[in-house]
């Protein structure tokens, strides 16, 4: 009984989304540039808009259901946006129109849907994108606010949905553009709910009693435990500037994000399109929000990147940034270790 009234609410909820008065609409004019959004996987960022004027950028996303990697030996039926969680990165300029076109695999079980956060409309997008297996839908909405926004499959029940991996984001920049920087990554969070306990082998079931509870078995950045690291860890060098655009898809969970080693020179907090805070030691990011993180690297070395709940590490909530270059003692010395050795040994 509980879970069809929690189901019959998120019915509610998203209905209640959809309703809306046509009452100020505005008309704009039709954009003369049309370009074709470039789509790429995680942590990978698609280039920064180039055209200085209103464009129309069109984006195909598919939905699948795939079975993928959770963690070593650990295999999990994950629904995606474009095969990847967190789903590619959507990267628009403040004015453009963007035409969506969402489409549902013929092989999918279940209907998806999307609902964008940077949408100013029914549902973002939800109350006209409810595709079936094998159905595509298509809708127009323009970026009127810049920011960093999530976006993610609003279908009843939600947080199932989201759970399992449709969840991403769309960057909308100001006119201007975001200051230039040496690199930039991209990285979410997201809790997951299985029936076996973490790291228990073999292809893991969703549990919607542990879902209810708000108590993941796995929370996790880009999709599985430990995806940043070892030869997936991101790399940059000493001297360079890094922006990591971060969001959290949940459904549940609050991140405290942070980087071992280092101080976030500036944060865009909630994804806000100006660095109103500096000199950060940890940003706080909630569930269903963004936030924009840069720093200048000035010292070699592995850098851990965590979710400062820190018990979350040992659910798989971790990923390095490695950074190579020289030396710099000034900043950073090695006088003795505990077994003695000087600098450099």
């Amino acid at each position: 009984m509980r879970i069809h009234t929690i189901l019959n609410l998120s019915l509610l909820i998203v209905a209640v989304g959809f309703f809306q008065t046509a009452e100020g609409a505005q008309v704009h004019p039709k954009p003369d540039t049309v370009v074709q959004a470039v789509l790429v996987a995680p942590p990978n960022v698609p280039p920064p808009p180039t055209w200085n004027q209103p464009a129309l950028v069109k984006v195909a996303l598919e939905v699948t259901q795939r079975k993928g990697r959770l963690a070593d030996g650990v295999e999990f039926e994950f629904w995606t946006f474009g095969g990847t969680v967190p789903a590619p990165m959507i990267r628009v300029r403040e004015g453009d129109t963007v035409e969506l076109q969402l489409t549902n695999a013929k092989d999918s079980q279940f209907t998806h849907s999307i609902d964008l956060h940077a949408v100013t409309g029914p549902g973002g997008g939800a109350r006209n994108t409810q595709v079936g297996p094998g159905q595509e839908a298509i809708f127009r909405f323009q970026a009127l606010r810049p920011g960093v926004y999530v976006y993610h499959c609003a279908t009843s029940m939600i947080p199932m949905h989201v759970s399992h991996g449709l969840y991403g984001l769309i960057v909308v920049e100001p006119a201007g553009g975001f200051p230039r920087v040496d690199r930039e990554f991209y990285v979410m969070q997201g809790d997951i709910y299985t029936e076996g306990a973490f790291g228990e082998k073999g292809l893991q079931d969703s549990s919607v009693e542990k879902l209810l509870r708000e108590a993941p078995e796995y929370v996790v950045f880009n999709g599985a435990a430990d995806s940043l690291t070892g030869e997936r860890a991101l790399k940059a060098r000493v001297g360079e500037t890094v922006r990591i655009f971060f969001g959290v898809g949940g459904p549940n969970l609050v991140s405290s994000f942070h980087a071992i080693g280092e101080i976030f020179d500036v944060v865009y907090p909630e994804g806000a399109t100006e660095p109103t805070k500096r000199n950060v030691q940890t940003t706080l990011v909630p569930a269903g929000g963004a936030t924009i993180v840069q720093f200048k690297l000035e010292v070699p070395g592995n850098y851990i990147l965590v979710d400062h709940s820190l018990s979350r590490i040992h659910k798989g909530a971790v990923g390095i940034l490695t950074v190579e270059g020289a030396e710099n003692p000034a900043v950073y010395e090695v006088v003795k270790d505990p077994k003695g050795a000087p600098s450099g040994h």
